[in-house]
């Protein structure tokens, strides 16, 4: 297996695309890296070549760059030539974790969608309070989704969780205003319809504030509230420890209490981690491409690259395709 890894994309770049790619051809089975960047900074953190090659460029796509017009008219940036790669044959999968649009518009350019699907989205795996976190999507993708894209994304949503994070009946919740039937705008209750009748364990309606307990596995939406949603779990993550910080060292008394609790906060801190989760799959396009965070380190960065190794390993595209035909044919007859 081959996955093309954008080595010059997002903050720590190349080091933790280097660190992370050493990791994953040492760990995982048969997975060979291609690295795409500027060979002179990647080679600078580079301790071991075995399984890795570098695809040299010194093109870049930057985060404050327009998407679609950066992926028009820089053809050798780093990002484009990865998902190249994946385009041309030469890698099962491709990650980036440079600037999201650019990512998504080249998938859709130089991938494709799968047949039958209208909008891809991008879907990332969120903690919960018990450690299995959940699946969003979509968080950005299609901004003004239709009650039959909400459906697509509930069914690769499933597939994804059933086949890669090995949940045996995943449950899929649309994310509402209310947990009542009957809530929301026409776009939730012509979902809410579609998805009851659809083939999957369905838990109805759900509040995004339940959405940290775990109560489903999936959870869809249009892409305006997915990227609310991901951007205040961020952000409320990131605000909460700050807070505790700056509370366990305000006093000798709390600081020999958070010496005495260390360990637990530990333990909480790596369950709300998104580097432990991967990163964030367009899914509904011809092969895996995967947005990892923009801060990932060399961990985030690993996880991700896991996350494309297994779902190329359980063809889970493939499996996608096969269950949009089915239901199509189901839907004819």
């Amino acid at each position: 297996m081959k996955i093309a890894l954008d080595a010059m994309g997002g903050d720590n770049a190349p080091k933790a695309q280097v660190e992370a790619a050493e990791r994953a051809v040492r760990e995982l089975k048969g997975l060979e890296i291609t690295l795409v960047g500027h060979e002179e900074e990647i080679k600078k953190h580079l301790k071991n070549s075995t399984g890795i090659t570098i695809f040299h460029t010194t093109e870049k796509i930057e985060d404050t760059d327009q998407p679609t017009m950066a992926v028009r008219r820089k053809k050798d940036s780093s990002m484009v030539l990865a998902v190249r790669e994946v385009k041309e044959g030469r890698a099962d999968a491709c990650i980036s974790s440079g600037n999201t649009g650019a990512l998504m518009t080249a998938g859709l350019l130089h991938v494709g969608r799968i047949k039958g699907i209208e909008r891809p989205a991008l879907a990332p795996m969120l903690p919960t309070i018990d450690g299995r976190g959940f699946l969003l999507l979509d968080v950005g993708a299609n901004m003004d989704a239709k009650p039959n894209q909400i459906l697509q994304y509930a069914l690769m949503g499933n597939i994804y969780m059933s086949m890669v994070r090995k949940i045996k009946t995943p449950r899929v919740g649309l994310v509402n205003v209310g947990s009542e039937d009957g809530k929301g705008n026409e776009l939730m209750k012509e979902s809410f319809s579609l998805l009851k009748e659809a083939p999957l364990i369905f838990h109805g309606n759900i509040e995004a504030r339940y959405l940290l307990e775990g109560q489903v596995d999936v959870a869809v939406c249009d892409g305006f509230s997915g990227n609310l949603i991901l951007k205040s779990i961020e952000g409320t993550a990131s605000a909460l420890f700050a807070l505790l910080k700056q509370e366990f060292t305000s006093s000798v008394k709390n600081k020999i209490g958070a010496g005495i609790l260390k360990p637990s906060f530990k333990e909480i801190k790596n369950k709300m981690d998104y580097s432990e989760y991967g990163g964030a799959a367009l899914f509904g396009l011809k092969a895996p491409v995967i947005k990892a965070h923009g801060s990932s380190d060399a961990n985030a960065v690993y996880n991700a690259i896991r996350q494309a190794y297994e779902m190329v390993e359980k063809q889970v595209v493939t499996i996608i395709k096969d269950e949009l035909t089915k239901l199509k044919v189901e839907q004819e007859v």
